[in-house]
C-alpha cells in the first residue's frame, strides 16, 4: 500500500472510538499523529501500527483538558515538520448524575475536553489546511447533542456546541477544499468511558453499538457532502421523531432510555 504523505491526526486516540478510527486510517496506509494522555497506551498503538501496516505513526500525549495543551500538540507537529490534512477531535468525557452534584473541577475538565480544546485543535490546523486547499475536520458528537439528557446534562450541551461549531464551519468554509463535518452516535462500547462516567450501562435503554459504525459513519462523511453523518438507522430514527414531538417529552424520553438519573449512578 502506498504511504500518504501526510498525517492524519486523532485525539483520544488511547482507546474506543479513537483507537478504532486511528486503526482504520492506519488500514489505509495514512500516517498518524496520535494524542491522548496516556503515553504508554499510545506508544504500544504506534508500534502495532506502524509494524502491521508500514505507516509512519507519532506519539504525542497531552492533556487536552490542561491549559495550552492544543498549543502544546500543534507546536510538536511544527517542529517534526508534520503536515496534518486530516483532524478527527474524538477526546471527550462525559459525567452521570444531576447537574448540581457536578465537581466544580469535573465540570472546567469537560468543558476544556469537549468544546474548549475541539474547537482550540480546529483554530490552530485549519490555516494550513486552508493555505494548501486540502483538508479535512471531523468532530466526534453524539446523538445527545440533539436534546438535553436528564443525568448527563452538561455531556449533552458540550456535545450540541460540537455539532453547532460543526454546521457553521462547514458553510463558512464551502469553496476552500476543506471540509468540516461531524459524526454523531448513540451509546457506543466503551466500558472505560462509562467507568470514568459513573454510568452503570446495564440501565440503558437502547442498542449500544461497537465502534465500528463510528468508523463507517467517517468514511462515509468523507464520500458525501454531509455535514451531520448519524452511524446508525436507529440514530437517524431517534433524531427525526423527535420533530413530531413536543421537548419536554423528548427530554424525558432521552433520560429514561440513557439509564443516566441520580438513582444509577455508580458509588464514587
Amino acid at each position: 500500500m502506498k504511504q500518504k504523505s501526510f498525517h492524519t491526526l486523532v485525539t483520544g486516540a488511547s482507546m474506543g472510538i479513537g483507537k478504532a478510527i486511528a486503526e482504520d486510517c492506519a488500514s489505509r496506509g495514512e500516517n498518524l499523529v496520535l494524542v491522548a494522555r496516556s503515553q504508554e497506551r499510545l506508544a504500544g498503538l504506534a508500534t502495532e501500527l506502524a509494524g502491521r501496516y508500514g505507516v509512519d505513526a507519532r506519539v504525542c500525549s497531552e492533556d487536552l483538558g490542561a491549559q495550552g495543551g492544543p498549543g502544546r500538540v500543534f507546536a510538536f507537529c511544527e517542529q517534526e515538520k508534520l503536515v496534518v490534512d486530516r483532524l478527527v477531535n474524538c477526546a471527550g468525557f462525559s459525567f452521570t448524575g444531576n447537574f448540581v452534584h457536578i465537581p466544580q473541577e469535573e465540570l472546567l475538565q469537560m468543558a476544556m475536553v469537549n468544546m474548549v480544546s475541539l474547537a482550540d485543535m480546529t483554530r490552530l490546523f485549519l490555516p494550513g489546511m486552508l493555505g494548501r486547499g486540502r483538508g479535512a475536520v471531523v468532530n466526534i458528537g453524539s446523538l445527545a447533542a440533539f436534546q438535553g439528557v436528564p443525568g448527563m446534562g452538561l455531556y449533552s450541551a458540550t456535545k450540541s456546541f460540537v455539532v453547532t461549531l460543526t454546521e457553521a464551519l462547514a458553510v463558512e468554509l464551502k469553496g476552500s477544499g476543506v471540509r468540516v463535518f461531524a459524526v454523531c452516535p448513540g451509546f457506543i462500547d466503551n466500558q472505560q468511558f462509562y467507568t470514568r462516567a459513573g454510568h452503570d450501562r446495564t440501565r440503558i435503554l437502547v442498542p449500544v453499538s461497537g465502534p465500528e459504525v463510528v468508523v463507517r459513519a467517517l468514511r462515509r462523511g468523507f464520500a458525501s457532502g454531509t455535514i451531520v453523518q448519524m452511524p446508525t438507522l436507529f440514530d437517524r430514527l431517534m433524531v427525526f421523531t423527535q420533530r413530531l414531538l413536543p421537548r419536554r417529552p423528548v427530554v424525558m424520553l432521552a433520560g429514561f432510555f440513557a439509564g443516566a438519573g441520580e438513582n444509577n449512578l455508580h458509588k464514587r
